[in-house]
């Protein structure tokens, strides 16, 4: 249950709570999976600069948004700029090819989880030799290959099939970009009484075929998967990466409504 001061969300409470559920949930997993502990992202998507700074000040770094013109608005807020010099953004949504050059240049981008195919990699990779001119300390943009796991026809995402020929083209065709792995968002609402999450045995096979292809140690290929509603299956499972937003921030607003 989120705790609410003065009819705000508790933040603060929210992030350590989300903490003390990864130390947890890290602590039960199976010794045979070969994984880092995983880093929480706090979707702040549809929340005010407010509540950001208030994670920010009990030291959380790593915000995730789903919009590209809410991610500008926040990277370039003064508040932000002032007061979080240290923030990391990751682009969680999914993002468009004429959209590229309006996030590249943002403060802080730390991260693109969603590349779902070859040609917005080649996009994000020739937008990013023109910033790399500009800034030569940001030699390469993180990104991440986003995998449509469930095959839903609304999700983004390369079929798990051509995940290694994606991973491919980044790694080898993609110079300014450096693939950290692999990320799915996955069919929501899992029923765990039937099993474990398909999705999270689709994706950690997908990372298994991608390490044992191109000869990469599994601890070292990043998993994101897991949300509030299921992050602690996904990290039992392997995740490194957790994307919560809810279970921070409170529900969040629609987007016609933000």
């Amino acid at each position: 249950m989120i705790r609410r001061i003065m009819g705000e969300v508790d933040v603060k409470l929210g992030i350590r709570q989300t903490l003390a559920k990864i130390d947890d949930a890290f602590g039960k997993r199976s010794q045979t999976i070969k994984a880092p502990k995983p880093l929480l992202v706090a979707v702040s998507k549809t929340k005010p600069i407010e509540l950001i700074l208030d994670g920010y000040s009990i030291g959380q770094r790593d915000f995730g948004e789903n919009y590209v013109q809410e991610l500008i608005e926040k990277a370039n807020d003064p508040r932000i700029l002032e007061h979080c010099k240290d923030i990391r953004w990751h682009f969680i949504g999914h993002l468009q090819t004429n959209k590229i050059n309006k996030i590249v240049n943002l403060p802080n981008l730390h991260m693109i989880q969603t590349v779902h195919n070859a040609k917005l990699a080649e996009g994000l990779n020739k937008a990013w030799e023109k910033t790399k001119a500009e800034k030569p300390e940001k030699q390469h943009l993180n990104v991440l290959i986003q995998i449509n796991t469930s095959g839903e026809d609304e999700k983004n995402g390369t079929q798990p099939a051509e995940a290694v020929n994606l991973y491919r083209f980044v790694t080898e065709k993609c110079p300014n970009l450096k693939c950290h792995g692999v990320m799915t968002i996955g069919r929501f609402g899992h029923d765990y009484s039937t099993g474990p999450n398909p999705d999270f045995i689709e994706l950690m096979k997908c990372h298994q075929d991608i390490c044992s292809t191109f000869e990469r140690d599994p601890a070292e290929l990043q998993v994101s998967m897991g949300m509030s509603d299921d992050f602690v299956q996904a990290i039992e499972m392997g995740s490194t990466i957790v994307r919560v937003g809810s279970s921070i921030f409170g529900a969040r607003a629609k987007k016609n409504e933000a």
